[in-house]
């Protein structure tokens, strides 16, 4: 499915990276997990990650990169009519984490949290295009931000290495053109179980015998599914947008993997010119932490220059996916 277009045009304004300080580099998981660094480096292009303090919350960083991102944007926190927290990992039920985060900035605005997992941003930009069209928010901050290392079992010999922490910010707000284009979304749920978490809460508090819920992934299966079905995806994203491959600055897919990034953008036959996102080598998967924490990084590193479009996709649990193109601040 594919969002209609109203009359006014979105834009970003502003973008915020945070990067946990803690560097954790392969060969940590080797006695846990019985992976050793080669192995890593070879299925999945990680060669290290970061991972959050202890008492560090999904709040405390999306803080971080909201503010940076705010001040990039030069609107202040009062003008903003809408937190979005995009988030699978807070690990507290209630109350929402957007709350907390719109307090400790300052908006004074409406938030909420939006779980599509390591789809969320791009779920979430969705929403905020949306919004900000219609006249119902002049300035959405988006976040993305996710502490996995509080969710994933770390002796998963399957996915322990494969997930960390990190947030990322979005400033959206109204423009003279189209600087955020269609968002081609959807979802599987006949599939939910590829990317799940061992048990519900309930079960865990019926069977005290039950381990901890964790998320659990079938990798191989979801692998040939991203690599199967989100090409196709990503090509509906351009075309919605009026766009060829051509015409891209860059390619930002959730970084879930460098094989599973390496084989989209075969796939889409991108030309040269156009600088593909590999933030998975340094920061590993912070689900819906990444695209916004890659965009960052392409930017950062001089390969991507303000006025340049980007096509961003995701990709996860749901299963859900969602592409956008978008044009850089």
């Amino acid at each position: 499915m594919t969002t209609q277009r109203p009359v006014r045009g979105a834009r970003i304004l502003g973008i915020g990276a945070y990067r946990p300080r803690r560097i954790v580099r392969n060969d940590e998981f080797e006695a846990r997990t019985g992976r050793a660094d080669a192995w890593i480096r070879r299925r999945t292009g990680i060669i290290e990650r970061r991972y959050a303090d202890h008492g560090e919350t999904v709040m405390d960083m999306a803080v971080e990169a909201g503010r940076k991102a705010l001040a990039e944007s030069g609107i202040a926190p009062g003008r903003v009519d809408l937190v979005l927290l995009a988030s699978m990992s807070n690990v507290r039920q209630s109350p929402s984490g957007a709350p907390e985060v719109a307090h400790q900035l300052g908006t004074g605005s409406a938030a909420l949290d939006l779980d599509a997992a390591c789809s969320g941003f791009c779920y979430g930009l969705g929403v905020a295009d949306g919004l900000v069209r219609s006249g119902a928010a002049e300035h959405v901050l988006l976040v993305g931000s996710d502490k996995m290392s509080d969710i994933v079992n770390p002796y998963d010999a399957d996915a322990a290495f494969l997930f960390a922490d990190g947030a990322g910010a979005l400033v959206v707000g109204p423009g003279p053109e189209d600087g955020i284009g269609p968002t081609v979304w959807g979802s599987d749920g006949g599939k939910r179980q590829l990317i799940a978490h061992s048990a519900t809460w309930v079960e865990h508090r019926d069977d005290p015998e039950l381990p901890w819920p964790t998320m659990r992934m079938a990798g191989p299966e979801v692998f040939r599914w991203v690599v199967e079905e989100i090409p196709a995806v990503a090509e509906r994203a351009l075309s919605a947008a009026g766009l060829g491959a051509a015409d891209l600055a860059a390619f930002v897919p959730h970084q879930a993997n460098l094989r599973i990034t390496e084989a989209l953008a075969a796939r889409l036959c991108l030309p040269p010119h156009v600088a593909v996102a590999r933030d998975i080598q340094h920061a590993g998967n912070t689900s819906a932490a990444s695209v916004p924490l890659a965009l960052d990084r392409l930017r950062e590193t001089g390969a991507v220059v303000p006025g340049g479009r980007a096509l961003l996709t995701a990709f996860g649990a749901g299963l859900s996916w969602a592409a956008q193109v978008v044009l850089l601040p």
